[in-house]
């Protein structure tokens, strides 16, 4: 449970915070450390406004910021809230880029924010991405001029880059810099390309507040969400104050509080090994947690560490609590041990009281739901083969089309074959298609009819995938979830319609297992909106009886993997399943080579899902269990 507050208090003035040079709070979500960043935001505008005062707020861009800015929007309009004493500053801008564009952070700042509260339009001020080349300099001048003039920043609010940057200054810039144009890193350029529709359209500069500008700020909020944020974050709050992690100059600023959700504060040391830091409670996670990694860093598999390896290593309490090595050897042994098994839908007429599923009812009903035509494959494609061999009946459930990540250039080719074999096309659609496609502009949304084609593309690659795992085409159901069919990256605030066709399959199959994705680094989302679906859609059924015997099982893989002491059901794979897993993933032609949305991991989707199971058994093995070719593993998840 996160802190109830984001007052700032120096880093390192107790034990749970001193390996901290960063003030950080931690939230459980980011739904929650949002409101209350929103919350900071308007009771000082409010404040400023009962005392005849100005507001002066810098404000950032991108996803972070996102849900900050309707909590705002929701305040300003339910308390009554004005903002009309407010002067806003944006933190940079895309350089050369137009106003009305809509990658331009105008166009963000409007759709998102500006546009629904009562700020004086002359109080509105962002970097100009359209300001002539020869007159940069001078537009940068009167920028932080211009901040000055209005009295400083009373709160800045920041996002963090992967990079370590604070609005665009990248690795290397200097703590005096000021409000100029800069040179983007590769790696910002590519975390924006899904919104540009592709790298190569990722605009190479841009105009930003520098580093001592924001630092003069009076009160500064750092946003940061997501697993993908983990390392930076480590970096910034543990790291010593470098030019090459440009938020960690915030170290010396004297009101700053950087807000975290669960999985980007999960690499800090409070987080990762609080045993480190204060006194641990153990509880049985925790202490599996701790042997692991004692097994990790001493190099030794579990049964071989011994009372000086726990004593020396800062786990001496837990010692004195198990009462030996030995015997909490065994014990954590013995579960690892456990969780390991070659049935996934459980093992007929065995003793199951150890196993990690029931050996009953069987075979089992499943339903593996899976974000995207290719989850399934790409992240338990060996356990799904499993439990298709081992007489399951197997239903997979395609909560999206996946239409948005199929190129136009694949689009276009299967059209043109389509065009080749046949002889009529008597309205003329493929041939309007085709049009389409090679007129298409950068920034042009697809229509209805290319997104329809686009995902009938992912609709057989799926179907070939299945069918080679042996389920028939009647238990592959295409849910085409509306919050999905945007055409854009931005979906839908997903509605009832996506959960009464969930709870509508759900029902129709009555499983006893269903298999759903816990992966929720994917780039833009969609795993994270699917899987809280399937989770409102239980709870909305819990009462039905056949609910009462259907176990959750959350699978990932395609952008990270569980930590070993989170995983409770590991599922082996022998070699030649590892070539059948890799031949399912081939079906998916349009996502094998270049995938649209890759992320941060450049390998692709097979090699990573491989690699990934691999390194998983690797870590079975160096504990000292059995020696396995590959390991898919899954978190049971209680509802």
């Amino acid at each position: 449970m996160g802190k109830k507050n984001l007052k700032y208090q120096s880093p390192g003035i107790n034990e749970g915070t001193r390996f901290e040079k960063l003030h950080t709070v931690t939230f459980d979500n980011s739904e929650i450390a949002s409101n209350l960043i929103a919350r900071e935001i308007c009771d000082l505008v409010k404040s400023k406004h009962e005392k005849g005062k100005k507001c002066v707020l810098g404000f950032a861009t991108g996803s972070s910021p996102t849900l900050v800015y309707k909590e705002i929007i929701r305040i300003h309009k339910e308390e009554s809230i004005s903002f009309k004493n407010v002067i806003a500053f944006n933190l940079d801008e895309y350089y050369p880029i137009k106003p009305n564009d809509k990658n331009s952070y105008h166009h963000f700042m409007n759709e998102n924010l500006f546009d629904h509260l009562d700020i004086p339009k002359g109080n509105i001020n962002i970097p100009s991405g359209k300001v002539k080349p020869n007159d940069i300099e001078k537009f940068c001048d009167f920028y932080e001029n211009k901040i000055k003039e209005s009295g400083g920043i009373d709160l800045q609010l920041l996002g963090i880059g992967r990079t370590g940057h604070i609005g665009f200054n990248e690795p290397g810039s200097h703590f005096n810099s000021k409000t100029r144009l800069i040179t983007l890193d590769h790696t910002t350029r590519f975390d924006a390309s899904k919104t540009f529709g592709g790298i190569e359209n990722v605009p190479n500069t841009a105009i930003t507040m520098g580093v001592r500008t924001i630092f003069n700020s009076k009160r500064i909020l750092v946003m940061a969400w997501g697993i993908h944020k983990s390392l930076i974050v480590k970096k910034s709050v543990e790291g010593d104050v470098t030019s090459l992690v440009p938020v960690s100059y915030l170290q010396k600023h004297k009101n700053t509080t950087l807000v975290l959700d669960n999985e980007s504060a999960s690499e800090l040391i409070k987080s990762k090994t609080p045993w480190l830091v204060d006194t641990c409670k153990w509880t049985s996670l925790m202490t599996r947690r701790a042997v692991a990694w004692l097994s990790e860093i001493s190099g030794k598999s579990i049964l071989k560490l011994t009372d000086e390896d726990y004593n020396q290593n800062g786990l001496s309490d837990l010692l004195a609590l198990e009462g030996s090595s030995y015997e909490l050897n065994i014990k954590i042994f013995n579960h690892f041990q456990n969780t390991i098994t070659g049935w996934p839908g459980g093992k007929p007429n065995a003793d199951d009281s150890t196993r990690p599923e029931r050996k009953s009812p069987n075979p089992k009903r499943v339903i593996i739901f899976s974000p995207h035509p290719d989850d399934d494959v790409v992240s338990m494609g060996g356990t799904f083969d499993r439990l298709v061999a081992q007489g399951h009946d197997v239903h997979v459930a395609y909560q999206t089309s996946g239409n948005i990540a199929v190129t136009d250039h694949d689009a276009l080719k299967f059209l043109e074959v389509s065009k080749d074999v046949t002889e009529i096309d008597k309205n003329n659609d493929v041939k309007n298609l085709i049009k389409e496609l090679k007129n298409k502009k950068i920034d042009q949304i697809d229509s209805r009819q290319v997104r329809r084609l686009k995902g009938f593309i992912r609709k057989s690659e799926a179907i070939a995938a299945t069918r080679y795992i042996g389920i028939p085409d009647k238990n592959t159901h295409f849910m085409n979830l509306p919050f999905y069919e945007t055409g854009k990256i931005q979906k839908n605030t997903p509605t009832t319609k996506d959960i009464e066709k969930t709870v509508s399959l759900i029902k129709k199959i009555k499983p006893h297992q269903i298999y759903a994705a816990g992966d929720l680094e994917d780039p833009h989302g969609t795993h994270k909106v699917c899987l809280n679906i399937i989770f409102d859609s239980l709870k909305s059924i819990k009462k039905e009886k056949f609910i009462k015997d259907c176990w959750l099982w959350l699978y990932r893989g395609a952008w990270l993997e569980w930590d070993i002491h989170d995983i409770d059901m590991a599922v082996p794979m022998s070699p030649n399943q590892v070539l059948r897993k890799r031949t399912s993933i081939f079906f998916h032609q349009t996502q094998k080579d270049g995938v649209m949305f890759q992320g941060q991991d450049l390998r692709e989707f097979w090699v990573r899902a491989e690699e990934r199971n691999k390194e998983t058994a690797l870590k079975y093995k160096k504990m000292g269990l059995a020696d396995y070719a590959a390991i898919e593993s899954f978190k049971r998840y209680h509802y």
